[in-house]
């Protein structure tokens, strides 16, 4: 195997090239928490959020980077210890939508698109929705919060997929458990 060679260095990515193979890596050793919110009328917590790289808004779940808040730049906080990731899923859920979960349950850890970089998050299943504000995200980051019946989510996938909007692969996974 030939060695790793950095290529560009930001403050949440780098390029890696091993050999042929180029290829995104998050900085400080990053993960993400992405959500999957039910409230007790049986509805999904879905976002619709701007997203640069795909040059339009994409539907998806609430998520975001475990240890980017109050962290220095390698992730870790004041107090000297890594924010945990169900931390940062009920810091994430209730930026974005408003929701303050009761049950944050962590379904597992996954690899985003391991052919492109090599991000991994942990799925988290939120019970015991509270509303607690408008959510929309921090920074302008805009999000606009949809609340779609489980019975409805493919439906609601085809009209974002109308709108002109991409949608998240994650979504294939909420399909398939429904």
């Amino acid at each position: 195997m030939t060695a790793n060679e950095t290529m560009w260095v930001g403050k949440y990515l780098s390029i890696r090239r091993q050999g042929r193979w180029e290829y995104a890596e998050r900085t400080r050793g990053l993960g993400a928490a992405v959500i999957m919110a039910t409230t007790d009328a049986d509805e999904l917590v879905l976002i619709e959020e701007y997203r640069v790289p795909l040059g339009r808004a994409c539907l998806s779940f609430p998520a975001g980077l475990v240890g980017d808040e109050g962290a220095g730049d390698n992730g870790v906080g004041d107090n000297g210890e890594a924010e945990d990731p169900a931390a940062s899923a009920r810091r994430e859920l209730e930026e974005e939508t408003g929701f303050r979960a009761a049950r944050m349950e962590p379904v597992g850890a996954f690899a985003s698109s391991p052919g492109l970089t090599s991000e991994t998050f942990t799925l988290f299943r939120a019970t015991g929705l509270t509303r607690v504000g408008e959510g929309g995200g921090v920074d302008g980051e805009e999000i606009v919060v949809r609340l779609v019946p489980k019975t409805e989510v493919a439906a609601a996938i085809a009209d974002a997929r109308a709108r002109g909007l991409a949608i998240d692969v994650k979504l294939l996974a909420l399909m398939r458990l429904l």
